[in-house]
């Protein structure tokens, strides 16, 4: 007894001590009945491998306080956190769902998600003691509503990777009502307006990320205010994709607590990194296009505390510097498109912890032994491709040699396979084009990575096979493959269904194309142009619904092309040009509402003009010259492609896909070429401007009258009707087009006189109409008038001093 009392007393003691803390409060009924209700209300999709936290939520347990993703006040047992961040979550949250009802929620997380496109519920206004929400990679669209506004206690906001649009309200909205802002972002959110200074007021702000919102600078004169340097409190900046021009503001210099810095792929004005020194806590920093220039800064050897450093594709001379030893911590190193000279530094083999080194693209020179790379254990992706350099690589590498996951390695004077490849079982990306590698590739390539590697380029040498070409080539998930500029010959080769790009240009490929081609259901660009390739084309390839691009030109494919092209076509270029083919147009080609350019000359095909080719509204090169096209020409109303401007800008016509996997990313582009008769000149033209518009009918049998119509195409710069049997008179609606450089009408049956109006045309720089009857002129006024449009032509850079070039 008396041992039981002394037991008591002292558990009464600890008790009026405080030692022991009252039980935590159950869960309320309402809100977990809430909980039960919006679990309801959702799917869980199966087809992902994520866990699903609602999945553990079950009426039975009536403590939602233990249910996964769920925190409760300690006291007072309500819900106050909310996590289902990645958990397989598929539908959508109506304004009135249950999830309103927990109104003591302090954090909100559906990030990484699928809602499938519905817009933000303008129900989460109820919950008005948010300080955290994260709707971010969850799937949601539409315009950001004004509700978001009414939460004036958040201090996080996360809307990033959705296709949202941040119009009304806009940026200047979020400063002055979410005034405790110390997260934002906002990274791919379509904002398209200009920053407000006020943001600069939010001086709590640690967080900004705007990157590829569309943002531009204009309330700043274009540029980044110096008024950025008064928000001391910021630990991450990215604004890259922001449009943002002039000077990179000096007054970074007073931003000494970040850790992580972006600005890549802006447009700033051409400077140097005098600015970065004091920013000794950064951890990462990403200066990725930004126009940078001179030499590497001594100054960026303060920054030890870098882990990831990316200084490319900006204008950067000189050696690398071998104080980069002293960044001890650099994980990942990006140095590649710039004019880095001299050798790689023995200081880079110094940098024990880097995964990633990228110095492709410089005029890096000399020797380098590969053994040197096996010091960096680390090392999972390595670019060395497009310098002056030549590797030396030991084949007693094989057994020691760190697994890569990328190894570029183009234009690097190899001249075999590297042996060490053999045991390289996880390679994603592999590159070794522009070298000296001759004969077949050997058995064991085949062999090495099946299951990982994703992208293989052998580009640019002498291959001349497979030694023992298999039957489907072996890389399960592989993505790219490109074997252009070679000597490869026998049948083609046929990759896995995974492939998405396929090239094989410029080699002796002969045979027929087998119709397994037709299993690559994930092909979007196919080009086989250059080749000596025969026979039919399978007609299976209409059940290749992704394909993007077909270049076929310069074979000896032969009879009709067949109804190869179905509805719902993703074709945006077709290149059928020099080869065998007959017969008429496929009228399947209508269903290729996508299509750019349709390339059909030099065949044997025997048809009326395809007026129908006016429902494809995306048209802005067609080229069917040297076949054998018959009667008038029919053009209808609504190729919009070749009727209205397109931006004026000095890109080139492409398709483009990109690869994303965890470490790396890949942008394949695939320029457009073709071969041109323009200004009474033959030529291949491998890369076409995006403004290009062109129309070739020559070299057919059309006759009767130009129709009028045509002077509705005010896009068209290049229009070629030559070696045809066309009559009557040169139509006065031609001087409609307004951007025609290059205009041919000779070899005709034409008469009349050259209407004056074409005068008008001031970016005609060529004008033919020889062997045509019109133009035969008796009088001196006349005479006069040639010789005054023939000087107007000539001066045209005078008065018009930009001149387009098609190709």
């Amino acid at each position: 007894m008396f041992m039981q009392f002394l037991f008591l007393l002292s558990l009464l003691s600890l008790v009026s001590a405080g030692s022991f803390s009252s039980v935590q409060p159950l869960c309320h009924d309402d809100e977990s009945f809430a909980l039960l209700q919006f679990k309801e209300s959702l799917i869980i999709n199966q087809s992902t491998s994520a866990y699903s936290k609602i999945s553990s939520w079950m009426a039975q347990s009536s403590d939602c306080c233990t249910w996964d993703g769920i925190q409760c006040d300690e006291n007072t047992g309500h819900v106050i956190s909310l996590d289902l961040s990645n958990s397989s979550l598929y539908g959508s949250i109506n304004p009135s769902s249950s999830l309103f009802q927990l109104v003591h929620l302090q954090k909100l997380n559906l990030s990484i998600n699928n809602f499938n496109h519905s817009e933000i519920p303008v129900g989460v206004r109820r919950l008005s003691k948010l300080t955290h929400l994260d709707l971010s990679y969850s799937g949601f669209s539409g315009k950001i509503s004004s509700e978001i506004l009414q939460l004036s206690k958040l201090v996080s906001l996360n809307l990033a990777l959705n296709p949202l649009k941040l119009h009304k309200p806009g940026l200047r909205s979020i400063a002055e009502k979410l005034t405790n802002l110390e997260e934002l972002v906002l990274s791919e959110v379509d904002i398209s307006s200009t920053v407000p200074s006020i943001l600069a007021n939010l001086s709590s702000l640690t967080t900004i990320f705007l990157r590829d919102c569309g943002l531009h600078g204009a309330s700043f004169s274009g540029k980044l205010p110096n008024s950025v340097g008064n928000l001391k409190s910021l630990y991450c900046l990215d604004v890259e994709s922001c449009n943002f021009s002039g000077p990179i503001p000096s007054s970074f210099a007073n931003l000494t607590k970040l850790t992580y810095l972006d600005l890549s792929e802006n447009f700033f004005s051409r400077g140097t990194l005098s600015w970065v020194g004091k920013q000794t806590k950064l951890t990462m920093l990403r200066l990725y296009w930004t126009n940078l220039y001179g030499d590497i800064p001594f100054s960026l050897g303060n920054l030890t505390h870098l882990t990831t450093l990316s200084l490319s594709r900006n204008e950067l001379i000189g050696p690398i510097p071998s104080w980069l030893a002293n960044l001890t911590q650099l994980t990942n190193l990006y140095l590649q498109k710039n004019i880095l000279q001299g050798p790689i530094p023995t200081a880079i083999f110094s940098l024990m912890n880097l995964q990633t080194l990228y110095l492709s693209s410089n005029q890096l020179s000399g020797i380098v032994e590969f053994d040197l790379f096996r010091e960096l254990n680390s090392l999972s992706f390595l670019k060395l491709s497009m310098n002056n350099l030549s590797l030396l690589i030991d084949p007693s590498y094989n057994t020691v040699l760190q697994k890569f996951r990328l190894l570029g390695l183009d234009s690097c004077n190899l001249g075999d396979f590297p042996d060490f490849l053999r045991n390289q079982d996880q390679l994603e990306v592999l590159t070794l084009s522009m070298n000296n590698i001759p004969g077949q590739i050997p058995k064991w390539i085949t062999n090495f990575s099946k299951y990982t590697l994703q992208i293989l380029d052998l580009s640019g040498n002498f291959l001349t096979g497979f030694d023992q070409t298999p039957y489907a080539l072996p890389w399960t998930n592989l993505q790219i493959l490109d074997l252009i500029y070679n000597k490869f010959q026998g049948s083609l080769p046929i990759p896995p269904p995974s492939i998405v790009v396929y090239q094989v240009n410029n080699n002796m490929l002969s045979g027929i194309i087998s119709e397994m081609i037709c299993d690559l259901s994930s092909l979007s660009f196919l080009d086989l142009q250059y080749n000596d390739l025969s026979g039919f084309l399978p007609q299976c390839l209409k059940d290749l619904r992704n394909l993007s691009t077909l270049n076929l030109r310069h074979n000896k494919f032969h009879g009709s092309i067949g109804q190869i092209f179905m509805k719902g076509s993703k074709l945006r270029m077709i290149s059928l040009s020099q080869n065998h083919f007959q017969g008429p147009i496929p009228r399947s080609l209508v269903n290729c509402v996508m299509l750019e350019i349709l390339d059909l000359g030099n065949n044997h095909i025997n048809d009326v003009f395809p007026s129908w080719i006016s429902f494809l509204l995306e048209l802005r090169v067609l080229i069917l010259q040297s076949n054998e096209f018959h009667v008038a020409i029919r053009i209808l109303p609504n190729l919009e492609g070749m009727e209205s401007f397109g931006v004026d800008r000095a890109t080139h016509m492409q398709g483009q896909i990109y690869i994303r996997n965890n470490g790396w990313a890949w942008a394949f582009s695939y320029t457009y070429s073709m071969e041109l008769t323009n200004k009474g000149i033959k030529r291949e033209c491998w890369r076409i401007l995006d403004s290009f518009v062109a129309m070739d009918l020559s070299g057919n049998k059309f006759d009767g009258e130009i129709p009028n119509i045509m002077g509705n195409l005010k896009a068209l710069n290049m229009l070629n009707l030559s070696n045809n049997v066309l009559s009557g008179s040169i139509p006065s609606s031609l001087a409609n087009l307004s951007n025609l450089e290059s205009l041919d009408l000779s070899q005709n049956m034409l008469s009349g006189e050259i209407p004056p109006q074409l005068v008008d045309l001031t970016f005609l720089s060529f004008l033919s109409v020889s062997q045509s009857s019109c133009g035969t002129y008796t009088t001196r006024e006349t005479i006069f008038y040639i010789w005054n449009q023939f000087i107007r032509w000539k001066c045209r850079i005078v008065r018009k001093p930009i001149v387009q070039k098609m190709c």
